[in-house]
C-alpha cells in the first residue's frame, strides 16, 4: 500500500505531467512472472519512469535492482529503497562472491525485475556498452524472457551528478521479448540490436 501511494502521489505526477512522458506500446509493461525487463541508463529517473509504468496493483511484483552502497547508506535510505523504491540491492564493492544472486531469488520468487546491463549511469543520451550480467542470469535460468525498453530524454531532465529537475520531452519504447540462445554474446548482440530498433523507431533526434 505505501509503496503504490509514493507512485501515485509524488512518482506519477512528475513523470507524467512534468516530464510530459510518452510511452509507446504501453500495453507490453505487464507482469509475467519470472520476467526481466532491460532499459538503457543515463538518469536515476531511469527507475522511477519504468516503475511507475506499471499498475499500482502490479507494484509489489516488481523490483528494480540497484547499487546496495548507493541506496542503502543508512537506516532511512535503506527503507525507502527496499519498502517505497522496490529495490533489488546489488553488492558491487566485491563483497558479495555471488552478487547476482538476490536477483536469481527474485525470479524465483515470481518477481518482474528491472536491469539496466550498461552497469552504471552514463552520459546523457549515449549508450554504453551492455555487461554480460544479464546473459548470466538467463545462463542460470533460461526460461526467463527478457523485455527490452528504450528510455530517451531521461538523462537530461536528470543528468548524472545534477540534483535539479529540467522538464524536457522524455519518451520511452517497450520492445518485444527477447528468449535465450544459449549464447552469451549472442544475447547481448540482440538487446543491442532491439535498443537501435526501438530508438529508430521514435525517430530520436540529436538534442544537441
Amino acid at each position: 500500500m505505501l509503496r503504490a501511494l509514493f507512485y501515485a502521489l509524488l512518482v506519477r505526477p512528475i513523470t507524467m505531467i512534468a516530464l510530459g512522458l510518452n510511452v509507446r506500446h504501453w500495453d507490453r509493461v505487464r507482469p509475467k512472472g519470472s520476467h526481466l525487463i532491460v532499459a538503457n541508463h543515463n538518469s536515476h529517473l531511469d527507475a522511477l519512469v519504468l516503475m511507475s509504468l506499471f499498475r499500482l496493483s502490479d507494484l509489489s511484483r516488481v523490483k528494480v535492482v540497484a547499487a546496495k552502497d548507493y541506496f542503502c547508506r543508512n537506516a532511512l535510505t535503506t527503507w525507502i529503497s527496499l519498502h517505497l523504491i522496490g529495490i533489488v540491492p546489488i553488492d558491487r564493492t566485491g563483497g558479495d562472491k555471488d552478487p547476482l544472486r538476490p536477483v536469481l531469488d527474485s525470479l524465483d520468487e515470481g518477481y518482474t525485475v528491472i536491469l539496466f546491463p550498461e552497469g552504471s549511469r552514463g552520459e546523457a543520451e549515449v549508450r554504453s556498452p551492455l555487461k554480460f550480467g544479464v546473459a548470466k542470469l538467463l545462463e542460470e535460468r533460461p526460461k526467463v524472457e527478457v523485455t527490452p525498453v528504450y528510455l530517451y530524454g531521461l538523462g537530461k531532465s536528470l543528468p548524472r551528478g545534477e540534483t535539479l529537475l529540467v522538464p524536457f520531452v522524455c519518451e520511452v519504447n517497450v520492445g518485444e521479448p527477447i528468449g535465450w540462445t544459449g549464447d552469451r554474446k549472442a544475447l547481448i548482440a540482440s538487446i543491442d540490436a532491439a535498443f537501435d530498433r526501438l530508438a529508430a523507431e521514435m525517430a530520436v533526434a540529436d538534442w544537441r
